[in-house]
């Protein structure tokens, strides 16, 4: 048996309010491809098929037609599971008549653990292979609110109900491990060590949720993981792994081998595993300096091995004539037929002096008011435009801060009359 596992497709993604759809349809094509040429026996897509939890009629559509095409292909079996990305009723509305299609899809924890084990056939009608199609597992699915616990009891509680969700399942798979069937795992989670990229969320607050390698049943032969974008291994367990997104969903990831990943098994035992790289179909690119040192790498940028345009993210780093600046590349940038200019980061270099720097001569530190003192430190430390929420919610402490006196004064007076 030979299985293909990918993951974290996000169709629908729009990157700078452009949309992706021709990168992915191009995708999914290349995988109808790969899939005749490896043989694949089964298809596992391990989350995130969408970007969002309401697709659009576009996405919805590109997800459709991979599922028709892919059934006339040499693969007999497909198995689905939900991210955190993905809606679940989405996801499992067309569920039951899927099933007919041998497409398996499990968008939520089912609320029987026995709906997760999806036993594969045969031609012969003769099981060849198990499946936990285990999902991105919720809160609310893996641990019950306990009133006043701290944050570390939050996290050991969270580790602990994913762990026995996948423990559950392994009383359930014994008899076919008798029978010496591979037994295969999903999950969609943030694995201890894995190293993300700028466009996944955090799946549980500070990705408390981090489980190791080795807290995964042995009894699962393979374990697909989804979420992080990066191809990797965990733990230094070949058998556990992420395939990664198959396109770069941000500029963090441009440095990214995209793949999938392909499985073979004989005997019941994992002989092979092996990636397939994935052709880059548009470029990200980033770059960084001057005006003077970024515009000559601009006008140099070849993009003719390409189908799709190129996008390019420019972080400027600049002191003064901003404008100047920007107008100058946009002008390049428009002139390039290869090329777009998607992001525009402006850098201030000036705004590395220290706050004494920054004050006047004429001036003193003290005696400039707090927003004033807040401001400079925040164009010392920060990027340009990138502090606007910090100042509000400064203003918010501002305003608070008689009231907090009062009620600290009322306290004091409290404590006086007591003593």
């Amino acid at each position: 048996m030979r299985v293909l596992h990918t993951a974290d497709w996000h169709l629908g993604q729009r990157l700078a309010n452009q949309e992706r759809t021709e990168e992915h349809r191009a995708f999914l094509n290349w995988l109808c491809q790969t899939i005749c040429e490896q043989k694949i026996d089964l298809l596992l897509i391990a989350g995130d098929v969408f970007d969002t939890g309401f697709p659009s009629n576009t996405a919805l559509k590109l997800y459709y037609d991979f599922l028709r095409e892919v059934k006339g292909t040499c693969c007999r079996e497909l198995v689905i599971i939900g991210g955190n990305h993905d809606s679940v009723s989405t996801l499992n509305a067309p569920a039951e008549l899927l099933r007919h299609f041998n497409v398996h899809v499990v968008g939520g924890a089912p609320v029987q653990a026995q709906d997760q084990v999806i036993v594969l056939t045969d031609e012969d009608n003769q099981p060849k292979a198990v499946v936990c199609a285990v999902p991105f597992l919720r809160d609310k699915d893996v641990r019950l609110s306990v009133p006043g616990e701290t944050g570390e009891e939050r996290e050991a509680r969270l580790k602990q109900g994913i762990c026995d969700h996948y423990n559950q399942l392994v009383p359930l798979i014994q008899e076919f491990k008798q029978q010496g069937l591979p037994v295969l795992a999903t999950g969609h989670l943030f694995a201890a060590g894995g190293s993300a990229s700028d466009s996944e969320k955090e799946i549980h607050v500070g990705n408390l949720g981090q489980i190791c390698g080795d807290q995964f049943p042995a009894e699962f032969d393979y374990v697909a993981l989804g979420h992080l974008h990066r191809p990797q291994i965990v733990n230094k367990m070949p058998h556990i792994r992420y395939s990664g997104s198959p396109i770069p969903l941000s500029f963090s990831e441009i440095t990214d081998r995209k793949q999938v990943v392909i499985l073979d098994f004989e005997g019941g035992q994992l002989t092979d595993i092996h990636e397939v790289d994935i052709p880059c179909w548009r470029k990200l690119v980033r770059f960084k300096g001057t005006i003077d040192e970024v515009l000559p790498k601009v006008i140099a940028y070849d993009n003719a091995d390409r189908p799709y345009l190129a996008w390019a993210e420019v972080q400027l780093q600049y002191e003064h004539n901003l404008h100047d600046h920007t107008g100058k590349l946009q002008e390049v940038f428009a002139k390039h037929s290869q090329i777009q200019l998607l992001i525009h980061r402006p850098l201030r270099t000036i705004g590395t002096q220290t706050l004494d720097q920054q004050v006047q001569p004429e001036q003193d530190l003290a005696d400039l008011k707090p927003k004033e003192v807040f401001l400079k430190k925040c164009e010392e430390a920060l990027e340009a435009d990138s502090y606007q929420s910090l100042l509000s919610t400064f203003d918010e402490l501002l305003e608070l801060m008689p009231q907090m006196q009062e009620e600290s004064l009322d306290l004091s007076v409290s404590e006086l009359k007591v003593l």
